[in-house]
């Protein structure tokens, strides 16, 4: 069983910059692929970015390539998402995600473990 808690989120304005963590409980974490997620009101979820678990390998939805980075310290128990030149269109719940195949997959249906989410708001 894995627990993940995300913190970071809050308000900032077009142009700014936040840096979102995942804090994962057991010993497993180090095996695991590692999505960032979000959904924005009235809209489904959404990729946003996966990590492999050796950090060898990460991938982008193209609304972020560039300005997102993922990633993750297995040590720590920890994967992050550096989040810089936010738009408004970018407010959403972000949530992070587990994957036990480790298949970095895009698809939320191949994550076992998620967090609660936290609130990312980019005012204009």
């Amino acid at each position: 069983q894995v627990q993940l808690v995300e913190s970071g989120g809050g308000l900032v304005q077009a142009g700014g910059s936040l840096r979102l963590s995942c804090a994962a409980s057991g010993r497993t974490f180090s095996r695991y692929s590692m999505g960032w997620f979000r959904q924005a009101p009235g809209k489904e979820r959404e990729f946003v970015a996966v990590i492999s678990w050796n950090v060898a390998r990460t991938y982008y939805a193209d609304s972020v390539k560039g300005r997102f980075t993922i990633s993750r310290d297995n040590a720590k128990n920890t994967v992050y998402l550096e989040m810089n030149s936010l738009k408004p269109e970018d407010t959403a719940v972000y949530y992070c995600a587990a994957d036990r195949t480790s298949s970095e997959s895009v698809s939320g249906y191949a994550y076992d473990y998620w967090g609660q989410g936290t609130q990312v708001t980019v005012s204009s």
